[in-house]
Order: C-alpha cells, then structure tokens, then sequence
C-alpha cells in the first residue's frame, strides 16, 4: 500500500506552523539585519598580506584616520569585511591609504557606497518588486487552472500555492533573523536575489503537483478528491526529492568550502528549497484537499 501524503496533514500542518512560529518570534526578537544595500553606507572588504589584523586594532586606525563609528567583522584568515558611514570618493581614498600605510600589501576586493536615502528606495523597491511578483505569479496560476472548477475553484489552487510560497520566505527570514544577530549576517540584495529564486522554486514544484491532480481529475472525476489529489502527490514526489536533493548536495558543497561572501546566499537558497519542497508535497496538496473538505462540510455535500 503507497504511503498517504494527505492523511496524516495535520501532523504536517503542525510541523509547519511550529517553523513559523519560531520564525516569526526570532524575526520579532532579533529582526533582520539589513546590508549596506538597504539602509545605506559604506562596505570595504580588505585583504592583507600579513594576516588579518584584530577588529578592535582595524576599528581604531579608522577612527584614527577620522572615520568613526566602524564596526569590522572577519571574512576569513586574511580578509576583512568593513562598514562605514557613506563616503564620497576622496574620503573612500583616504580611508584606503590609511590602511595601506598601515599595514603593507593591503589591497582592496570590494567597494560598495549606498546613500540613506537610496538603500531606503531600494528596500522600498525590493519588497514592492516580490509583491508584484506574487500578485502576478496568483493570477497567472488561477487562469491556467481556469479549466478546473470541480470540487475547487482555480482561484483556490492560486491562494494555496501562496501560501505555500510565503511559508517558504518565512522561514529563512527567520534563519537570517538568528544568524544575522549571533553571526552578522545581512540581509542583502543577494538574499533578495536568494528570496526569489525561492519563490520560483516553490511555486513551480507546488504547480507541478497541482497540474497532476488536474489531469487525474478529468481521467478519474468519480473519485474522492483527496484520494486524487494523494495519489497525485504519490506520482510526482520522487521527481521533487530528486530535483530538491540535486540542488542541496550543491548548496551544501558552497557552504562548507564557499567563502564567507557567498555562505549566506547558499544558506537562504538551501533552507528554501528545503522548505518549499517540503510545502509543495506535505502543505500545499494536504490545505487544498482540507479546504475542500471544510467546504463540503459547510454546504451539507
């Protein structure tokens, strides 16, 4: 007998919530750590050729030098990550000399000044730009599922595969909102980047189901819809976990020899495709199938 996705859903749905919930509490607890691409400032990433100095000792040739308020966080044995308030090129040159004069063979990776005002507008337009995306992502899939109006309207197949999709973001926000408190990480245009390959991700393996369970619809109509929908999750799982175990055995190679700049963005992209395939076989197809029922309750079928 093939094992049931969808029976034992208020097991998964309890897995879920007890994700979001912790996320939402460490997300209210220690926020999220915006990047110099958001809220504005100066990023100097510095390697040196003799070993990366203390961050106290870096802090304060800064502060010697006249740029206050520089907080410095090691990105590995020789390298070093900088923020300061915004500079203009002649400060940027200054802070850079004093380095160099400082410690010989110090060269400059990476540059990176952001207005306040411009890291607002981008924050501004980063979250517009993946509501947007969303919007048009739910509209799209309730008019391809247009065809399906029995036992679910496909307006129903658009919201659950929201859902699911902000089931996904969620929880690695929370992950970012822990890591950026214990371990500094930022929340960056990279992990916006991150956040939406996510999304795509997400709502692509949940569409895949979904499609299944449109074509066993219309072979097999005189079927309970649960038994459908369970077996097409049945026949789509083992591509998902493929797909999904694919990608992770990559993500989880850049994690553990990656450099430190793109730990995080493997980081978010590995809880999210976790999650999402997690969501698009145990979340997705069980609330879709749980909604139905909860409505056949209410009209008395």
């Amino acid at each position: 007998m093939a094992f049931s996705f969808i029976r034992p859903r208020r097991l998964w749905f309890a897995i879920s919530a007890v994700l979001i919930g912790a996320s939402l509490m460490a997300l209210g607890l220690f926020g999220l750590k915006f990047g110099t691409d958001f809220t504005g400032g100066t990023l100097l990433e510095l390697r040196f050729a003799s070993g990366r100095p203390e961050n106290a000792e870096l802090a304060g040739l800064f502060a010697n030098a006249g740029f206050q308020g520089a907080t410095v966080q090691p990105a590995g044995e020789d390298r070093a990550l900088v923020r300061l308030p915004p500079l203009t090129e002649e400060e940027h040159q200054t802070a850079l000399a004093a380095v160099k004069a400082a410690h010989e063979g110090a060269s400059e990776l990476r540059f990176n000044s952001v207005g306040p005002v411009i890291g607002k507008e981008l924050r501004t337009t980063a979250v517009l730009g993946v509501a947007i995306t969303l919007l048009l992502i739910g509209l799209y899939i309730a008019y391809v599922f247009r065809t399906v109006s029995d036992p679910v309207p496909s307006w129903k197949y658009a919201v659950v595969t929201l859902i699911a999709a902000a089931h996904d973001v969620i929880i690695p926000l929370g992950l970012f909102a822990v890591l950026g408190h214990f371990r500094d990480w930022e929340v960056n245009a990279g992990f916006v980047a991150a956040a939406l390959t996510i999304l795509g991700y997400s709502i692509s393996d949940t569409v895949v189901v979904f499609d299944r369970v449109r074509e066993n619809l219309s072979r097999d109509s005189s079927d309970a819809f649960e038994d459908i929908v369970d077996r097409s999750v049945q026949q789509t799982a083992v591509r998902s976990f493929n797909t999904s175990f694919t990608a992770l055995l990559a993500l989880a190679a850049i994690l553990a020899f990656g450099g430190d700049t793109t730990r995080p963005f493997a980081a978010a992209l590995f809880a999210g495709i976790a999650t999402g395939t997690y969501s698009s076989i145990f979340i997705a197809s069980p609330l879709l199938v749980e909604w139905e029922k909860r409505n056949r309750k209410g009209s008395g079928g």
